[in-house]
């Protein structure tokens, strides 16, 4: 069955999942993680790839980016993809694959959707279990966003820069959005479509997409 081509727009928001291959381990400490994190900063820089949320799960990532080329998640995906398996394979005296194939995207209306996106990527840590509050887990953006912890990884998106007219009041509004959890059928939703690369919006935001891409 042929692939179904990956869609990216330049300047529209894309949800990212890397994951590894048969739920494998591939982040076995948090040196690991660190190396990761170094290494999407540097290749989402060098290809134009703004990264406003991610979270790193022991066998899986999310990502939520705004590529300013077409080209821009695939190019850091495959670079990072390929540096990270040479640094755990060698690490770990171990060859082969690493990451489950390609990676998983969909395309993210940011009106309706853009800060559910970031709370389900944020909220990760807690829906597995290992924190109650997001606050809790460094390896995610949440202490960025929510608590003001400087990374040079990060770029706002415009929407979150609207909550507030400085940094506390952004960080206070952003804050109050993790007061629930992402509603099940939205989760539902989500998952969906990033698992079958569909659009994550509104009739009209697919329909918008189809006209501009054809898809």
């Amino acid at each position: 069955m042929p692939r179904k081509p990956r869609i990216s727009i330049a300047g529209l928001p894309v949800h990212v999942i890397q994951r590894g291959n048969n739920r494998q381990v591939i982040f076995a400490n948090e040196e690991d993680m660190k190396a990761y994190l170094a290494w999407l900063k540097d290749y989402s820089k060098k290809y134009g790839v703004n990264i406003h949320a991610w979270v790193l799960m022991t066998n899986h990532v999310h990502l939520l980016c705004t590529p300013v080329n077409s080209t821009g998640i695939s190019q850091m995906i495959q670079a990072l993809g390929r540096m990270y398996v040479m640094y755990f394979n060698k690490r770990y005296r171990r060859s082969g694959t690493l990451w489950e194939g390609r990676f998983r995207s969909c395309l993210v209306q940011e009106d309706r959707y853009l800060f559910q996106l970031y709370r389900y990527i944020e909220l990760n840590p807690v829906r597995a279990g290992m924190v109650t509050d997001p606050a809790d887990y460094s390896w995610s953006s949440y202490q960025c966003n929510g608590l003001g912890k400087n990374s040079e990884l990060l770029s706002p998106h415009r929407l979150y820069l609207t909550l507030g007219d400085n940094e506390a009041k952004r960080q206070e509004r952003y804050r109050a959005l993790f007061k629930s959890h992402v509603d099940v059928r939205l989760l539902d939703d989500i998952r969906k479509a990033a698992n079958k690369g569909l659009a994550l919006g509104n009739e009209r935001f697919i329909d918008d997409i189809v006209a501009l891409t054809g898809k």
